[in-house]
């Protein structure tokens, strides 16, 4: 597999994750350069998110390497892993109900120097800006899963864990999440992407992971994307 240009941010070795019995990722081997966009492609089930929650250490029992900015952290508890920079957007989005869309942007802890202000994320984000006061129940998805996405940048995370982002979503969101993804891009931030709808990533990243049976299949620059179509076809059963 061909290494990224950028600094590696991010590099995961012969990792295996376990839910209770069940052996979910058999040796996963990626690397992560700093301001790439890298996505998970596969189908459902296939270790994706695992690989995720697995980074940021909400995984039971793991072993083999990750580390990130060359610090290793197989053996440390989320929190710390957090204040390394990295920030978690689930795929249940983890929106508080009870909140405004302001406290909910609040809420989390500053993990790293350099997260985005109030002003910045709300010039980012102006549908949030405009429902600022509203609960978090009186949101559309769509405004969720950008309150979602919204909350981890003030924190000062430069690594992002984006879990399904799309799913579910109207066609216009989408197309605004994307916008969004490349504007961070530009800013500098480091994205790993789970993604179902394939079309949405295709453009975005640097380079694309094809997880299968909790292994790496592929692993598919942009520049041969156009090549690999048959191949991912077959892996993605599109």
């Amino acid at each position: 597999m061909t290494e990224p240009l950028q600094r590696e941010m991010l590099r995961v070795s012969d990792l295996h994750a376990y839910y209770d019995e069940s052996h979910i990722l058999h040796g996963i081997n990626l690397t992560v350069g700093e301001g790439e966009v890298v996505t998970l492609l596969g189908r459902n089930g296939a270790g994706r998110t695992t690989i995720l929650k697995s980074i940021i250490g909400l995984v039971g029992r793991r072993n083999g390497s990750i580390t990130i900015n060359g610090v290793e952290t197989i053996r440390m508890p989320t929190h710390r892993i957090a204040h390394l920079g990295i920030g978690y957007c689930p795929e249940e989005r983890g929106i508080f109900s009870s909140l405004s869309v302001e406290e909910n942007l609040l809420l989390p802890p500053v993990v790293k120097d350099g997260g985005m202000t109030l002003p910045e994320i709300y010039a980012m984000f102006p549908n949030l800006l405009e429902r600022r006061s509203s609960m978090g129940t009186r949101l559309s998805g769509g405004e969720q899963q950008m309150l979602a996405m919204a909350r981890i940048l003030r924190t000062g995370a430069k690594l992002l864990l984006l879990d399904e982002i799309t799913e579910g979503l109207a066609p216009i969101i989408v197309q605004t999440l994307k916008q969004l993804i490349g504007q961070l891009k530009e800013k500098g931030f480091t994205i790993i992407l789970v993604e179902q709808n394939f079309h949405f990533a295709a453009d975005l990243a640097d380079r694309h992971y094809v997880v299968d049976h909790g292994l790496i299949a592929e692993m598919i620059p942009r520049a041969a994307l156009a090549s690999s179509r048959e191949k991912l076809n077959q892996y993605l059963g599109v």
